[in-house]
């Protein structure tokens, strides 16, 4: 079997972040000109800064994406191994393919403002932060404009299987390293967010999916992200 990165379907049972939608709109419509994802509110000298612009790239380098697997006896390689039991089709390597995928659709999807898009790929919570920053970014006028040049590796960082809600959960975070063109611009054409230069990111993000052959349509979806 493939594995599933459809996103066809929303899981019932999701992560809660413990934030009003208000505060989430406000703070992603704050960092998302330069960095897209749902932050579980840092202070404010953790708020999330762009790595360093890589200056006279103006295609994608010709390499490969680096997919980084932790050892089979590591914590979190065994971690994967008990989701594999749960989910035959579970295959590290493949999951990382998808995520980088979704990263692409996801980035894009924002700066585009497609909420129908975002509405299949995210959890419920991450999805409003991301619509209130859209409908934010729309009602002022703001332009984002959004490129993901190259994504240089993809890395399993942790994983854990939770209970929730009497169904089993499996979470797996991803350091996500890319180089992206990520500029807002106001309704003048002014920029205020963010610089049309290549720069490299670094972010964590978080994949969730309820685990069980009887789950219909179940799929990973992005809960949280974070600069890693």
């Amino acid at each position: 079997m493939v594995m599933d990165f459809s996103f066809s379907h929303f899981p019932f049972d999701l992560v809660l972040f413990g934030l009003v939608a208000a505060f989430l709109a406000l703070r992603l419509r704050s960092i998302l000109g330069t960095r897209v994802g749902v932050e579980p509110a840092p202070p404010p000298s953790a708020v999330p800064r762009p790595g360093p612009v890589i200056e006279g790239r103006a295609e994608p380098p010709a390499t490969l994406t680096d997919y980084d697997v932790p050892a089979p006896e590591t914590r979190v390689g065994q971690v994967l191994a008990a989701i594999a039991q749960q989910e035959r089709d579970f295959v590290p390597a493949q999951f990382l393919k998808g995520v980088e995928a979704a990263f692409r659709q996801i980035v894009l999807a924002f700066a585009a403002g497609d909420v129908a898009m975002l509405r299949e790929r995210l959890t419920a919570n991450a999805f409003s932060a991301f619509e209130a920053a859209i409908r934010s970014r729309e009602q002022s006028g703001e332009i984002q404009k959004a490129e993901v040049r190259a994504i240089a590796s993809l890395a399993i960082v942790d994983a854990a299987i939770e209970e929730r809600d009497g169904a089993t959960h499996a979470r797996i975070d991803v350091r996500i390293v890319s180089d992206q063109i990520s500029l807002t611009s106001d309704k003048d054409g002014h920029p205020v967010a963010g610089t049309d230069a290549v720069t490299e990111f670094s972010d964590l993000w978080t994949f969730e999916r309820p685990l069980g052959v009887a789950i219909s349509g179940a799929a990973w979806r992005l809960a949280a992200s974070r600069s890693a």
